[in-house]
């Protein structure tokens, strides 16, 4: 292979692995935008899912002994659950304020941004000599090393798609399986009915308040698996507080990706090579911080188009950032 090649196919592999948190987020702030919410607490969310994640990970080493000493299945799974539970949980907060009380929206997503990022400050100080890099090695195990070495393997096909951890393939499950739902669904027509036109779904029988608590809280825990891929992943295990900038990529790839989760996985292959080529010298004469802000522009490119265009299946749905107030039906 020639050396441009081999760059290339280095590049798209690294923007594979850096496009999972992306993946998570945009994936489950669809669904939440999908029901008429628009969440902006998305970065906190990811932060308490990082940090919840990281803490049952603290927590399961200590009880079993040492990290080496335990299952690494049972390790993996306490802290994904972990993690999507702090998500939901935060999902709840969003929903009482803004379905239950009729807070607004915005104010309300930019105030759980704020409280996650603090919260997983105050959460990992209280286990700052926990060790989370050696559950790294469970995350990253890759179908590269459990196939072993062959033809396959050891060409660029095995570097590209099989040399990544688990939660790639389970992103890109989640993300098909979101879009699915949405589509070809009952209960994805109902959530439709409910973010275009509440009041409608109401008189058609559809318990607006539940499909809101249901599917903000669902896609609140989706983003928080997002947040834990990103420490535990990209970072290696070592914790650090630059997750909101990947909270704040995923509501704009939600954008980008026209509401539409099997289109995020292109989208958040893109935004992943972006922020690579951003910290690389691969595009020489370019100065490294007009790259990274490409996603950001490229985003409101895609927003202007749209906008023009104004075709229906294209545009956001038409009761979100709203509250629904059922006595004015």
């Amino acid at each position: 292979m020639s050396a441009f090649f081999t760059q290339l196919i280095s590049i798209l592999t690294r923007a594979i692995a850096s496009w999972m948190p992306f993946l998570y987020g945009s994936t489950g702030e669809t669904l939440t935008e999908k029901s008429g919410h628009l969440n902006l607490g998305i970065p906190g969310i990811m932060c308490v899912g990082a940090s919840s994640g990281c803490i049952a990970i603290a927590i399961y080493g200590n009880a079993a002994g040492g990290l080496d000493a335990g299952s690494p299945f049972l390790c993996l799974l306490l802290s994904l659950l972990a993690s999507f539970l702090g998500g939901v949980l935060m999902g709840l907060i969003y929903c009482f304020l803004t379905v239950t009380l009729r807070s607004n929206q915005n104010v309300t997503g930019l105030a759980l941004t704020t409280l996650g990022t603090g919260v997983s400050t105050y959460m990992i100080s209280k286990v700052q000599n926990a060790d989370f890099v050696p559950a790294n090695k469970f995350f990253t195990y890759s179908l590269r090393s459990a196939i072993g070495q062959n033809a396959v393997t050891d060409s660029w096909f095995g570097e590209l798609f099989l040399s990544h951890g688990f939660m790639i393939y389970l992103a890109v499950i989640i993300a098909l399986i979101a879009a699915w739902v949405l589509k070809k669904t009952r209960v994805g027509l109902n959530l439709r009915a409910v973010g275009e036109n509440p009041a409608t779904a109401d008189a058609a029988g559809v318990n607006v308040s539940r499909y809101k608590y249901l599917f903000t809280c669902l896609g609140s825990g989706i983003a928080a698996l997002g947040g834990l891929c990103y420490i535990m992943d990209n970072l290696n295990g070592n914790w650090e507080y630059s997750i909101a900038e990947i909270g704040w990529l995923s509501i704009a790839l939600v954008i980008f990706t026209l509401w539409r989760p099997n289109l995020g996985i292109l989208g958040s292959v893109v935004f992943g090579g972006l922020r690579i080529l951003g910290n690389s010298n691969f595009i020489r004469g370019v100065d490294k911080s007009v790259m990274q802000m490409l996603p950001y522009l490229v985003t409101i490119l895609v927003l202007v188009i749209v906008s023009m265009r104004n075709r229906k299946e294209n545009q956001p749905p038409a009761h979100l950032g709203q509250n629904y107030f059922r006595e004015e039906r």
